[in-house]
């Protein structure tokens, strides 16, 4: 494994959390294997790891892109990770004013949907 590869895991594991990564680890496949080793080295090895910014601006970063771009799929587990980045509720919701007057009303509308579904669920 490549040094882009350790990295990109050890960020991933510090944002999502052991857990999640291991599940995912668990379910991947020959067929996926390739896109997961992209993804983790160029997405959190890269990305992620980069210290230009905080993670907790890297979060705000990537809910707000979530939300603009109609990828909700991915939100609840962007806000699991706001409780590892230091991204407030608070933030979420600044994320989500911005994308409303951006973006629109409805994608921001459903990302908040989300995102309180996901804060109870974590209670």
């Amino acid at each position: 494994m490549s040094d882009k590869f350790e990295l990109g895991m050890k960020v991933r594991r510090k944002v999502l959390g052991d857990a999640h990564v291991d599940r995912a680890e668990a379910t991947k496949t020959e067929f996926d294997q390739p896109f997961q080793a992209l993804i983790t080295e160029s997405a959190w090895g890269s990305v992620w790891a980069n210290d230009r910014i905080s993670l907790r601006e890297r979060s705000m970063l990537t809910l707000a892109l979530l939300a603009a771009t109609g990828n909700f799929e991915e939100i609840p587990m962007h806000i699991r990770a706001c409780a590892n980045t230091g991204a407030s509720q608070q933030d979420v919701m600044e994320v989500f004013q911005h994308v409303a007057v951006y973006c629109g009303v409805p994608r921001a509308n459903h990302a908040i949907k989300l995102a309180k579904q996901t804060f109870e669920e974590m209670k």
